[in-house]
């Protein structure tokens, strides 16, 4: 326990600007809003367009969202489908945000890194537009300003690619050496290596955990309360 909160100091310390993940860290976005289901409708458009052998196998049994939107994009880029399918995703979301589960310790712990002074944004495969509404309901907006990076129609940005890591730390004038994001995804962990930032992963479950692990992350927590404790411990020593 010792050690870990050392290693937690020692990352929150060097940690001036803070790039959250939105979807896990922040919230369970699709807790009570199937996101399963969200993915069944979307290889149901595919087939009624008779496009349904645009995704492997593998992806329709996966049904994940993003994944699919992904491979749709990546085999026909610029077809109107995607556009549709995309923002028939952000409706999706922007629904799913009434229903969202607040991730244990979160709301404070975003409270207290703004009110330490450090910098912080929103680097997400999620519609910024979603991200805006759940903040809004949280009465978190002010932590972050303008500064959420969300899924555009450039689909190929998403991450693993860095583009919104990159975009966060330009508007906040970030040096990647002070830079910390937590994720709780490989695609998380891959972004920040390929920005230069540092990773902390977030594994709500042993499952989870062990996915970062194989992809390389060393340094995960299971819940959002150590990092708080420690922000708070040094509010008060300072």
């Amino acid at each position: 326990m010792a050690e870990e909160t050392e290693n937690l100091r020692e990352l929150i310390t060097r940690a001036r600007y803070v790039l959250f993940d939105f979807d896990g860290p922040m919230c369970r976005l699709f807790a009570r809003h199937s996101a399963k289901q969200i993915a069944v409708d979307q290889i149901h458009s595919l087939e009624e367009r008779q496009l349904h052998g645009l995704l492997t196998e593998e992806e329709r049994n996966r049904l994940d969202p993003h994944g699919l939107l992904r491979a749709v994009d990546h085999r026909r880029p610029g077809l109107d489908l995607v556009a549709e399918l995309e923002e028939k995703l952000t409706q999706q979301e922007l629904a799913a945000v009434a229903s969202a589960w607040p991730t244990e310790y979160a709301d404070p712990l975003i409270m207290t890194w703004y009110a330490t002074g450090a910098r912080l944004a929103v680097t997400t495969n999620n519609s910024a537009r979603a991200v805006h509404r759940y903040l809004e309901g949280r009465r978190l907006s002010g932590c972050f300003g303008p500064h959420i990076y969300g899924r555009t129609r450039d689909l190929h940005l998403l991450k693993p690619h860095p583009h919104c890591l990159n975009q966060a730390m330009d508007a906040l004038g970030a040096d990647p050496s002070e830079t910390l994001m937590i994720g709780d995804t490989p695609s998380d962990f891959e972004a920040a290596e390929r920005a230069g930032v540092g990773f902390l992963g977030y594994a709500r479950d042993p499952e989870r955990g062990k996915v970062l692990t194989e992809a390389g992350a060393t340094r995960l927590v299971t819940s959002m309360e150590p990092l708080l404790r420690v922000l708070r411990g040094q509010s008060a020593a300072s």
